[in-house]
This record gives C-alpha cells, structure tokens and sequence, in this order.
C-alpha cells in the first residue's frame, strides 16, 4: 500500500513509518522545511521524503496523490502552550486539516487515520477508566483543536465516503523523543535523570497519567490499517494509571540511582487522573499492548544515554557519525 504521512519525521511518526516500512509499504513522508531525514533508508526501503507546508494546499495536494491512506501526526502545538494563542491552534491546525481533507475529497484518497489526544478531548473524567463514549470536555484548545478535527473527520465521512479512524492516543514515551523540549513527563524526567538534575513536580505528585511505549502506538496505527468496521474513534491506552510519584520511584529502579525532586504548586489545567480503557481496541482491532512501562523505560533509557553522549562529544569537538535515529 502507498501511505503519506504527514509528520512522518517526529517522534511517533517516525516509529510509524519504521512499523509501515517493516510490512513492505511504500512512503512519502511530508514535514516542515529543513528538517532531515531522521535516520538513513535502505535502498530496499521505498520512501520519499518531501518538505513543504501543511497550510499550503498546493504541498498537500502533491504529497497525497496517489495514497492509499493518509496519516495524520501533525500538531503545531502542545497542551501547555496551547492556551497562549487560540487563533494559532486554529488556523494552524484546524484550518490546515480542514484543507487537507478537502485536497482528499478533490484527488480521491478513500482513507485518513488521525492522532487524537487521549490525555485532552476528554477533560476532568466522570469516572474511570474513561471509555470513548466518556462526555468531552476539553481544559485546553490543544484538546478543543483535536475533538473539532474529530468532528469534521466524521462530516467528511458521511459528505464524500472517506473512511476516517481516530485514535486517542495517551501519554507516549519512548526513543526518539525529543529531550529538548519539555514534552512528556517520561522524556523529560529520564533527561534530568541522567543529568543529575532536580524534577521539578506541579503539584504534590498524585497527578496520574496513562503512559503507553511509542511501539504499542505504532502497532495500533497498523491495527487501524487493517481495519474495515463501522467504529471510527478508539482509545490507545494501557489502561492503567500511574502518579508522577510512582513513576519517579520507577526510575530509580530501572536507573539503580536517586532522584532529587522539587515540589511546586499545581497548575490548573493539569487534570488530576486520566486513565483510559483500551477495551474498544481490543475488541475491533485485535490489537493490545504489549511493553510494559519497566521494560519501555529501560529501552528509552538506553536510548537516551546515546543521545546524550553524542552531544557530549559535539560540545567536546569529536566527530560524531551523521546521526540515524533521532529527529530534529
């Protein structure tokens, strides 16, 4: 099959295209300007890289010529900044998709699979675990963004036949995840970790979160792939809760270290406990998780000790090997 993946180059993207590209599938891999190729392809592997942008429907109309299936991972935003300016999230995001469905209905793409956000659309929970037949309402216009897409998704499907997946997708952590940016408590606590640098904590470390490995992520856009039912929106979770206080007591067991942490006062807009059921998705797709978070933070630790020693020897003058593994 022929996929354009749009966001191909980032962190759960790029584990995506890796997974597609295991099967045999053929690529084309959209991302902004400027961003490189985030490892080296095989010349067995069939996959084109191509820069553009998404708000331009000439770029998006090239690029999803011909697909089979369109995947759609891009968000210009981020939960906690998301709130700074509602105008961008929707003219960068929303208005980008909403043009990006139409060049699908113009050039005939029967199938798009969209990346929700497990941790956003649905808001404080009335009870847990949160199903998706949960009430949505969302703290943040990260959220608000994701569950308007989700909704023109579903016009579109009922306007012009194109078959739309969503997959609310938890907290993912795993390789590749960009230690630069404050983007995911396991990612970022794992940088400090090795660095021996204090976390810092909002809050008093119950907040609770539902953490998947990038892998299960993957396997689950396969699922979706594969899947010819009626159901459109599913929740990928492992269906258990973990607090920012447990979590940290794992690190310290995978790391064989201490880890100082600093409490500070709770934010508003963190929602207290978010765990979802993955029932659905066991259910339709046949699909279930299957790393556990000991053995996914032991595989980003390892991971992340890598990355961290080619930037000591950047900083340091050695020639380091173009990196293969690792987006920008």
């Amino acid at each position: 099959m022929k996929f354009t993946v749009f966001g191909g180059g980032g962190f759960i993207g790029s584990t995506i295209a890796d997974r597609l590209l295991k099967d045999g599938h053929e690529l084309r891999i959209f991302e902004r300007p400027r961003v490189e190729p985030y490892r080296k392809f095989l010349d067995s592997e069939r996959v084109e890289w191509v820069a553009g942008d998404l708000q331009s429907t000439h770029d998006v109309g090239e690029v999803i010529a011909g697909a089979d299936v369109v995947l759609h991972l891009v968000s210009t935003t981020l939960p906690k900044n998301s709130n700074d300016d509602p105008i961008y999230d929707v003219q960068s995001n929303l208005v980008a998709t909403l043009q990006m469905l139409n060049a699908m209905v113009v050039k005939k793409i029967p199938k798009i699979i969209f990346i929700s956000s497990g941790g956003t659309v649905y808001g404080i929970p009335k009870y847990l675990p949160i199903d998706e037949q949960h009430p949505t309402d969302p703290m943040v216009s990260y959220g608000i963004i994701k569950l308007t897409i989700e909704k023109y998704l579903h016009l579109f499907e009922q306007l012009h036949g194109i078959k739309t997946i969503t997959l609310r997708v938890t907290n993912p952590y795993g390789e590749r995840q960009r230690i630069e940016t404050a983007q995911g408590a396991i990612g970022v606590f794992l940088n400090h970790a090795l660095k021996g640098v204090p976390i810092d904590i909002w809050g008093d470390g119950s907040v609770t979160r539902d953490y998947i490995h990038v892998s299960d992520v993957a396997e689950a856009f396969v699922r979706a792939v594969e899947y010819s039912g009626v159901t459109s929106v599913f929740n990928i979770s492992s269906g258990s809760g973990t607090s920012l206080n447990e979590l940290i007591s794992m690190l310290e067991q995978v790391l064989g270290q201490s880890i100082e942490r600093r409490y500070l006062p709770g934010r508003p807009f963190d929602v207290p406990v978010s765990v979802l059921s993955n029932e659905l998705a066991r259910k339709e797709l046949r699909w279930s998780p299957s790393i556990s978070m000991p053995e996914g933070i032991a595989r980003t630790a390892e991971w992340m000790r890598r990355e961290l020693t080619k930037e000591t020897l950047n900083k340091s003058g050695f020639v380091v090997p173009a990196k293969t593994g690792m987006t920008t």
